[in-house]
């Protein structure tokens, strides 16, 4: 498996989302909720979560969510 780097961190919701949108720009993200035996709730979305990319991917991934908004998105 190719070497992964944390994206993001924040609640579950916005991380789902992330993956959909980084996936949508040929971008394979990986998310990681926090343990369930932290006794997180598992139906709260607000709890947080991971998003990894590839370390190749990482600065493209990085100018299409921080960049400038003319990018490509």
């Amino acid at each position: 498996m190719a070497e992964q780097k944390l994206f993001y961190t924040g609640p579950i919701v916005n991380a789902e989302l992330l993956v959909a949108m980084l996936e949508k720009h040929g971008i394979v993200a990986r998310q990681e909720a926090e343990s369930a035996n932290s006794g997180a709730d598992e139906e709260d979305l607000s709890r947080p979560a991971n998003v990894f990319v590839p370390a190749t991917d990482f600065a493209r991934a990085h100018r299409l969510f921080y960049g400038d908004r003319e990018d490509e998105l």
